[in-house]
């Protein structure tokens, strides 16, 4: 297939309309919403927190990133006629915590601009396979797990300042992961309401019905946020989730072309950018819940998931004050651990990805302790020079075995 192009639907795919809903699909595309607010948006908070910035701010984060994605989410399903779920990249996030607080709110929306203007470039040229393949996978992944290890590690400090949450919050995800893996991180966010409101004195009853706050941010471009936020941002998000989407939607046996995909995302993360809007990309972790048997037996109609997915994004993001409203009153404890138990997941399969080639291995694991570390130099944090010692370890050691 041509990848400039959409898949062809049948006549009869295109003609259903409002035949095609189903509450198996609506329902895949809520919980996808769901898994997607109770573990990367908490992630955004945190780094909403480690830069200080206030609710209102905060609030113009949370309209930009969720809209866009349910945006791209919409106008996708409909026009490839696949279950395209659009969210944003949850180590972006985690990076944003340790790079942003050394930023201006300036200067992140001129990352994120670069960012999104780089993949624009990438998707539109076709050279999206030929991009991924100059970094190797075990360094991409490396500096993948890098970014949530150091971050897993930290929220686990509720068990010294809460132990009750932390005992509760664990006991229940381990539980929850065995018997209902995919209703996990809801759950456990709805406990951990209840326990903050019950054992904590959270007067959560004051949230209500909140319209969010967008505001625009003028851009500023400065060689520490390219280099420190965007350059890693690119990587981990088209390795991490873009290749990783495609990957899960066609295992489904959905052909979906990475050019329309890579330019629609794109082009909705551009306004989104001054709103202060995480770059969007496809939803490598809930993409399953649309593109699976579970959404619908008929393929054909797992369209449906997608296209709920993005009008209830696009609803979470409209009433975004409530939601910043919600986390501004859970102890700071309680929402690093509901964080770092959602990164559990993605760091596994990092540290998998990044050890399963033996002739990548090593350079792999110098890009991960690298990027753990945290350590930086001339104002560039561990993700930049993670990459830089990876990939020129991935090098050198394709010299040495080739000679």
């Amino acid at each position: 297939m041509n990848e400039g192009t959409a898949p062809v639907a049948t006549p009869a795919a295109r003609g259903r309309g409002p035949r095609d809903l189903s509450a198996s699909a609506v329902t895949a595309g809520l919980l996808a919403v769901l898994v997607s607010c109770a573990g990367p948006l908490l992630i955004l908070s945190q780094a909403a927190q480690a830069m200080g910035v206030g609710a209102q701010v905060f609030s113009s984060w949370v309209f930009a990133t969720l809209v866009s994605a349910g945006l791209a989410c919409i106008g996708l399903s409909l026009w490839l006629r696949a279950p395209v779920l659009v969210a944003w990249s949850a180590p972006g996030a985690v990076l944003l915590i340790s790079a942003g607080p050394t930023l201006s709110p300036g200067e992140v929306a001129g990352a994120y601009l670069v960012t999104a203007a780089a993949i624009l470039v990438i998707g539109a040229s076709g050279l999206f396979d030929r991009i991924v393949a100059l970094v190797p996978r075990a360094v991409a992944s490396g500096m993948m797990a890098g970014i949530l290890f150091r971050f897993g590690t930290e929220a686990m400090g509720a068990l010294g300042a809460m132990p009750l949450a932390f005992a509760v919050l664990l006991a229940a995800f381990l539980v929850l992961q065995a018997r209902l893996p995919r209703m996990v991180m809801p759950i456990v966010l709805l406990l951990a309401l209840t326990l903050s409101w019950g054992v904590y004195e959270v007067p959560l009853g004051e949230v209500g019905l909140r319209l969010a706050q967008p505001h625009m941010t003028s851009p500023v471009f400065s060689s520490q946020a390219l280099l420190g936020l965007a350059l890693p941002l690119v990587v981990v998000t088209l390795t991490g989730q873009f290749l990783g989407g495609l990957a899960v939607l066609r295992s489904n046996g959905f052909d979906a072309p990475a050019r329309p995909i890579l330019v629609a995302a794109s082009l909705a993360a551009l306004p989104a950018a001054l709103m202060g809007g995480i770059t969007t990309a496809l939803a490598s972790i809930t993409m399953a819940l649309g593109a699976g048997l579970e959404a619908h037996p008929d393929p054909s109609r797992r369209y449906v998931a997608g296209v709920a997915c993005g009008v209830f994004f696009c609803l979470a993001g409209v009433f975004g004050g409530s939601i910043v409203a919600a986390l501004s009153l859970l102890p700071g404890e309680v929402i690093a651990l509901l964080a770092g138990l959602a990164l559990l997941g993605p760091i596994g399969r990092g540290l998998s990805e990044m050890m399963a080639d033996p002739r990548e291995a090593q350079a792999g694991l110098l890009t991960f302790v690298v990027t753990a570390s945290g350590a930086g130099l001339w104002g560039l944090g561990g993700s930049f020079w993670g990459i830089v010692v990876g990939v020129a370890a991935a090098a050198a050691a394709r010299i040495f075995r080739s000679g």
